[in-house]
């Protein structure tokens, strides 16, 4: 049986695009997750999906919610959980910042990108965001198309 070694990749860069278009994106925080078992091996391989994840305070911790990291493939009865919470760890200072904002009013705390760094640990960047109405949606959506448009015109 042949190893494939081009399977796990250090360059994981996984996108919340879904979260820039419902979400006005304020401020941002790079955060490490607290991971068990094979967790880390199906990131690398990519097999993540974070597209409903939200992030919520308990207790003064941050965790998020929804992010399904598939089990691993080659695991065994040490898989991982695939929907689990997963503790976001961040600076005292960051955490106090984001609860005081998180609780106004329209203000929400959402995961826009997961990426390995330098040293090979998974990071979760997140976002406060206000959510977007319909309208805002839409002139989003022109504002692109019309950047695309002159783009198109200066190829």
């Amino acid at each position: 049986m042949k190893k494939d070694k081009n399977r796990f990749s250090n360059s994981i860069n996984i996108n919340n695009r879904k979260a820039r278009y419902e979400f006005e994106l304020l401020d941002k925080y790079v955060a490490g997750m607290q991971l068990q078992g094979t967790e880390i091996k199906s990131i690398r391989e990519g097999k993540v999906q974070m597209q409903d994840a939200f992030c919520f305070f308990r207790q003064e911790e941050l965790f998020v919610k929804q992010m399904h990291i598939s089990p691993y493939d080659q695991g065994t009865h040490y898989n991982h959980v695939s929907d689990r919470e997963r503790k976001l760890l961040l600076k005292k200072v960051e955490l106090d910042k984001l609860q005081t904002k998180s609780e106004e009013k329209g203000l929400t705390i959402v995961p826009t990108r997961l990426f390995i760094n330098d040293r090979g640990f998974a990071k979760l960047e997140i976002a406060l965001g206000r959510g977007k109405k319909l309208h805002d949606k839409r002139a989003t959506l022109k504002e692109k198309d019309n950047k695309r448009e002159i783009d198109r015109a200066d190829y």
